[in-house]
């Protein structure tokens, strides 16, 4: 305890050394944080993008579904699927889904289009469909409509209420054709889906497909990402698993994992440059303390002081500013990071084109988890740590005569 009363003396006995001291660390906390938050964010918004916008956090096929997404690969939708769905607390929504392949076309025009049968209540809780309507009006569970993707309405020229005509393969090789109004246009963030996604409400999907009460998923929502594990494992254990797959998006989406991984190495290797960087700058003023100081350690060694005690304390005042630099860093990031993360900003032109060349939505969006903040300044306070240690060496290598005269 009399250490640190001590250190805390003498860290403010030069304001003007401690509070370069103290700014240098916040800084690189701050910087720290505000990168990994970044990151961080740009990787929960890719998520995000495919769980929201398309898969759920898991689904539920019939066995080989996804290695061979056919319609004949379908399931009967009964109600013990809806209540196992159901009796799990940390799942928010179970999303009854038909999706199959189709040729649309409208008068000489025709494109291959990926047919999703929603329901339209419950899909609310994914693709959130009524959100991304440009045009038009969103259809009821009983309607005969379709909602079609922009980019695909503006290769067939479609318009509200022109016709839409749909030619697939039903279930088991029933023929399927149909002609359906368009009540709306939507956009899609995802390039890819907003060139060829048709809508129709799910009991006319499978009255389309011959396919009655037949889902090919059962797409699941949670809460919290850390509860998907527990979701999908307390599914698994109460149903077959020679009839069912259930899947999380990291099994359905591997190729997304895969990038993740690979640009989080990549960050890893800049972090590291950051914090030599980092660690030069905190050196740096710890050397400007250690100098600045050489004369009053020389008259603490004269008078009698232990070597190792001068040096605790002295490790001591380092660590204590390293402390209060990186909690004045977490304040000052926190901010930051949920001010972005709730208005994040949107990236236009060619810049937004390179985003969504690559599927992810054109936004720079910040993560907010106490464990980014907390682990840069441990790393800092850490690194802070062990260069207070140069000090201990001076002092030790220190002839209290020559010091005296600096």
């Amino acid at each position: 305890m009399l250490y640190l009363k001590l250190a805390w003396r003498n860290i403010w006995r030069n304001k003007r050394r401690t509070l370069i001291t103290i700014a240098s660390i916040l800084f690189a906390v701050f910087f720290a944080s505000l990168m990994r938050s970044l990151q961080e964010g740009s990787y929960s918004l890719m998520v995000d993008n495919m769980v929201s916008f398309f898969s759920g956090y898991g689904q539920v096929h019939k066995k080989g579904y996804w290695d061979e997404k056919h319609i004949n690969n379908s399931f009967e939708y009964t109600e013990a699927l809806q209540q196992i769905a159901a009796s799990d607390k940390n799942i928010t929504a179970s999303v009854p889904r038909i999706e199959s392949f189709a040729l649309a076309a409208n008068e000489d025009r025709s494109k291959g289009a990926m047919v999703f049968g929603i329901s339209p209540e419950e899909e609310e809780h994914i693709m959130q469909v009524s959100k991304k309507l440009q045009e038009g009006s969103y259809f009821k569970a009983e309607d005969k409509s379709v909602i079609v993707a922009q980019g695909l309405a503006q290769f067939l020229k479609l318009g509200i209420g022109d016709t839409l005509v749909l030619i697939s393969q039903g279930y088991h090789g029933a023929n399927a054709a149909g002609k359906y109004p368009v009540v709306g246009i939507a956009k899609f963030p995802l390039p890819e889906l907003n060139k060829q996604l048709v809508f129709l409400p799910l009991k006319e999907a499978q009255w389309f497909y011959a396919a009655e009460n037949r889902l090919t998923s059962l797409a699941i929502m949670v809460e919290k990402p850390k509860q998907m594990e527990g979701a999908m494992a307390a599914i698994k254990s109460k149903l077959s698993e020679e009839e069912y797959e259930v899947m999380n998006w990291q099994e359905m989406t591997p190729e997304l994992v895969q990038q993740i991984d690979l640009d989080r190495s990549s960050g890893k290797m800049m972090f590291a440059i950051l914090y030599v960087i980092i660690g030069f700058g905190i050196f740096g003023t710890i050397l400007m303390m250690t100098s600045e100081r050489r004369k009053e350690f020389g008259v603490l060694m004269a008078i009698g002081m232990k070597r190792l005690r001068m040096g605790l304390v002295t490790w001591v005042e380092v660590v204590m500013l390293g402390l209060i630099g990186a909690i004045l860093g977490i304040l000052c990031s926190i901010p930051i990071s949920y001010y972005f993360k709730v208005n994040p900003i949107r990236f236009t032109g060619d810049m937004a084109k390179s985003y969504e060349n690559f599927g992810i939505e054109p936004l720079l969006q910040t993560a907010v988890d106490m464990s980014i903040y907390f682990n840069q300044a441990f790393w800092v306070v850490l690194m802070t740590s062990i260069l207070a240690l140069y000090p201990i060496y001076k002092i030790y290598r220190m002839r209290p005569v020559d010091a005296m005269r600096t």
